[in-house]
């Protein structure tokens, strides 16, 4: 062996031992998710992640745990909290400006109510970024960066595919009324399939979303295609589908390990991945390498996480990662 690819060797075995050990103290990196190549030797940092939906929906646990896989590799103190009220969740936010936290990400479902807070921590020099929703806003808030999906351009694309599937009649149901990523995503729908409904539904009441979805398609024989914005609420969706007789399809709008299978299984014909653990890990990791080393990321422009389709061409490469809870 010559000097060349001995000195590959030695690097490639230095980098193979390094991505071996986590945090943890030398485990396996394979044995936890939390931070894979080790962790950062940088000061420590408090981070806030304050969200609009909180623990028990399955979309916004993947985006936590994303944000604590990137707090663990970053050697940050994760603080989260979440409320679907917005003047609450601006509360939470001012909570975390008053703390003097080192950073903020948080989401604009509600943007109009987290506009004083959110510029109330920019005023004090923390670093906010944005996720999941408000990705027409977050420069207009002093934000130093975003990332997830152009919620109207996803609802567009999913119109796109219902259209070329031959959709004549859809609904669209929203689990949560004031929230303009869900209204963007349904309007999204609706300007490439005119003839989709609107349909809102208690999103915190899943029976009820699915006794109001069968008794609408019992109504109305002629829907064809039923889109839900989350995949709790599709997969009620689904039930009620069944309830009713009708032979509509379902697509959707974000996936758990669940959803997945329901793809696989075919009673869901694609859904939408905007990638939430994706989200929540560089949402937090955006913060720790502005700090450290004064990066900002996306160029001035969102950093887009989505939108792309998983249906039965693609589904079986997701559903391994889905199980481990990351997609």
């Amino acid at each position: 062996m010559n000097r060349t690819p001995r000195m590959a060797a030695l690097g490639l075995a230095a980098a193979l031992a390094l991505a071996g050990c986590s945090s943890s103290g030398g485990k396996k990196a394979t044995e936890s998710s939390a931070a894979p190549g080790g962790k950062a030797n940088t000061p420590s940092m408090t981070v806030a992640l304050v969200t609009h939906s909180g623990p028990g929906d399955t979309f916004w646990d993947l985006v936590r745990k994303g944000a604590q896989a990137a707090a663990a590799k970053d050697n940050i103190k994760l603080e989260y909290s979440a409320d679907p009220d917005g003047t609450k969740q601006a509360s939470l936010v001012q909570a975390a400006v008053d703390k003097k936290v080192d950073g903020i990400a948080t989401t604009l479902a509600k943007p109009d109510a987290m506009k004083g807070a959110v510029g109330n921590a920019v005023k004090a020099k923390i670093p906010v970024v944005g996720l999941n929703s408000g990705s027409d806003v977050y420069k207009n808030f002093g934000m130093i960066g975003f990332f997830g999906q152009p919620e109207k351009v996803a609802g567009q694309a999913v119109g796109d595919k219902l259209k070329s599937a031959g959709a004549k009649k859809p609904i669209c149901i929203i689990h949560e009324q004031g929230n303009v990523g869900l209204e963007d995503r349904c309007n999204g729908v609706k300007e490439k399939v005119p003839a989709t409904q609107i349909v809102y539904v208690n999103g915190n009441d899943l029976p009820s979303v699915q006794s109001t979805v069968t008794a609408k398609l019992q109504q109305d024989k002629a829907i064809d295609w039923i889109v839900g914005l989350n995949a709790d609420i599709t997969l009620n969706a689904v039930k009620a589908k069944k309830a009713a007789g009708s032979s509509a399809k379902v697509g959707t709008f974000d996936t758990n390990a669940d959803l997945v299978k329901a793809i696989q299984g075919g009673d869901v014909e694609f859904a939408v991945d905007q990638q939430p653990w994706l989200q929540g890990y560089l949402a937090v990791d955006s913060i720790w390498l502005y700090t450290t080393n004064g990066d900002t990321v996306g160029g001035g422009m969102p950093t887009l996480t989505g939108p792309a389709f998983v249906d039965k061409s693609n589904v079986d490469a997701v559903a391994k990662f889905a199980a481990a809870g990351t997609r």
